[in-house]
């Protein structure tokens, strides 16, 4: 039996207050589980407080209020007691799974390795870790370490020096306190993969050693191009190179390009145009009126409105490279190379699909009386008509082709006939059919060649490229490239009866001829140079001072011997690749020279330290 006393003038107030009484009361409802009638105890409140005043009329301000009590008696029901029961027995059962858990945890046993092996402290081990995980979580209250102030605890509620947590006031001054600590600064990572790599691509770019002044400003402002006003008069080559930095990082947009134009602007090089508009592109007419060199990569949206615009303007072009224009027409081809075709001097378009054709090449005969270079690259129009009307342009010093349509021999036969005589530069990629015909036109006309590229003819013989560099009147050559000059055999690529491609003679013929000169070799997958060839080459009877590159991937016969020959025979020898030699395996590198391609642990390029 459970006996509660409460003054009856404040019991009956209780009753009587409407909201207290209201069918939500808490009161209420407890009173009425029991058979209690709030209504029958407020009037019998009221009848007794009458009758006291009608029996002790004169004694109302001198006696002391009589203070009664209502007795209300509240019996227990054995089903509180059944429910406060299982309460506590789930309770202990959860308790004791947790702690059973806890034992079981990498924490338990970390801690218990620090105790010691005693049995007797398992219990206690766990019931530490289970009182320290029973941290007030966010909306419970706790009291402050500090002030020990009542709080709700939230997220950022702050841990005091005890282990506890303070409140707001508190919590700041903590904080205040701490920050005015010195802190400790992180740890700068120093080695790993990410720092290699970027030191390999730095070597691979030629930029080895300490970086200049002019670098690291030129890199600071790539990675703060957001503040950056304007370039200033900073010198082309400059300009140039942050502009390749912009093209890497994919910097270049419509907010950036402003940087690059000026008015006094003379030559403007864009390396990625993927994110302007063709808005972009006629701001650069409109702002650069002195513009002489553009070249714009990757320009997609130069389209016949740009041209439109370019044709409307004052700006006379004396270089204009043009990359990824496929959607600029060939009619304002034609009508731009006829209004300001005269001061052309270079003109190089690629991936112009098919509005850039023969009948193209054949205006610029009449329309570009100066062109001195011309280079059309992936271009699928193009056919050996086209290439025929090439060689109508006298003014020619440098040529470059490579077109999606095959080419005949007897067509670059006769381009090279008509033109060849005063071509610095010649280049012909991806020409299959070209034969041992094209490589005697060559010898026979070309007198003042410093760079000559021929690659992926699938028909040229060593006996051609033999007699091509045998008793030839033209000067030594600086570059060289004969990449995939090969037999194709898929049954028997090893076997090579007829010496198709470059092999052993035409590779001692022109090593013979122009390795003293050559600057820059590239014979890669030429795999029939045999063995014997490459040793007699690099004998060290010979040197070659003015080697810098040297491409010879996938030519099987290459060691790790031909490897030393060659450092020794080419003293000033930068970059060898050696992709595909599998026959390389622990070559001695001399110091600063990179070896890319060796399948070693340590990755794909070596630079020596010997």
């Amino acid at each position: 039996m459970c006996v509660f006393h409460v003054p009856a003038q404040y019991f009956a107030a209780m009753v009587a207050d409407q909201s207290f009484c209201s069918g939500q009361s808490a009161l209420t409802d407890f009173l009425a589980s029991h058979n209690i009638s709030a209504a029958q105890i407020r009037v019998d409140a009221d009848r007794r407080r009458q009758q006291g005043v009608e029996s002790e009329p004169a004694q109302e301000n001198d006696a002391s209020e009589t203070v009664e009590t209502v007795t209300v008696t509240v019996e227990a029901s054995s089903s509180s007691r059944t429910t406060r029961g299982r309460n506590a027995n789930a309770a202990a059962e959860q308790k004791a799974k947790a702690l059973e858990k806890i034992k079981g945890s990498k924490a338990f046993k970390k801690r218990k390795k620090r105790a010691g092996d005693d049995d007797d402290d398992d219990d206690d081990i766990a019931q530490a870790i289970f009182d320290e995980r029973r941290a007030p979580l966010p909306g419970q209250m706790e009291n402050c370490e500090i002030c020990g102030k009542r709080f709700t605890v939230t997220p950022y509620s702050v841990a005091g020096p005890e282990g506890g947590l303070l409140c707001a006031p508190c919590g700041r001054e903590v904080a205040k306190q701490r920050e005015g600590q010195p802190k400790k600064k992180p740890r700068k990572q120093t080695g790993g993969v990410g720092s290699r790599r970027t030191i390999q691509s730095r070597m691979l770019d030629g930029d080895v050693g300490t970086k200049s002044l002019a670098t690291l400003c030129v890199q600071t402002l790539a990675k703060n191009v957001d503040l950056a006003e304007s370039l200033g008069d900073l010198p082309e080559h400059l300009i140039d190179k942050i502009a390749r930095i912009f093209s890497k990082r994919r910097l270049l947009k419509p907010d950036t390009l402003p940087l690059f134009m000026q008015p006094s602007t003379e030559v403007l090089h864009i390396y990625d145009g993927a994110k302007l508009g063709h808005q972009e592109f006629i701001s650069i007419f409109q702002v650069a009126s002195n513009l002489k060199k553009f070249k714009a990569r990757c320009a997609v949206q130069f389209k016949d409105e740009v041209m439109d615009y370019l044709l409307s303007r004052d700006i006379l072009l004396e270089s204009f490279y043009l990359h990824g224009a496929n959607l600029l027409s060939e009619d304002k081809w034609h009508e731009y190379l006829a209004a300001k075709g005269k001061p052309l001097k270079e003109l190089q378009v690629y991936y112009t699909d098919n509005h850039f054709g023969d009948e193209t090449l054949r205006l610029l005969k009449e329309y570009c009386p100066e062109l001195t270079r011309l280079k059309v690259c992936h271009n699928q129009k193009a056919t050996d008509a086209g290439v025929i009307a090439i060689g109508n342009l006298s003014t020619l010093r440098h040529l470059s082709l490579e077109l999606q349509q095959d080419l005949s021999p007897e067509a670059l036969s006769s381009c090279i006939t008509q033109i060849g005589k005063d071509l610095r530069t010649l280049s012909f990629k991806i020409v299959p059919d070209a034969d041992d015909s094209v490589l005697e036109a060559i010898h026979n006309t070309c007198r003042s060649l410093v760079k000559l590229r021929i690659t992926e003819s699938e028909t040229m013989t060593d006996k051609g490229f033999a007699q091509l560099f045998t008793d030839w009147e033209n000067s030594p050559l600086e570059f060289l490239d004969l990449q995939k000059c090969r037999q194709l055999d898929a049954a028997h690529p090893r076997e090579n009866p007829k010496n198709i491609g470059l092999c052993s003679e035409g590779f001692k013929a022109l090593m013979n001829h122009s390795g003293h000169t050559l600057r820059h070799i590239n014979v890669h997958a030429c795999r029939h140079i045999s063995r014997q060839a490459f040793e007699e080459v690099f004998d060290g009877t010979k040197q070659y001072p003015e080697l810098r590159h040297l491409e010879i991937s996938f030519c099987e016969e290459v060691t790790d011997f031909i490897l030393g020959c060659i450092f020794r025979a080419c003293p000033n020898i930068k970059e060898v690749n050696v992709f595909g030699c599998m026959k390389v395996k622990e070559v001695r590198v001399p110091r600063g020279v990179i070896l890319v391609g060796v399948p070693n642990a340590q990755g794909m390029i070596t630079e020596g330290t010997e």
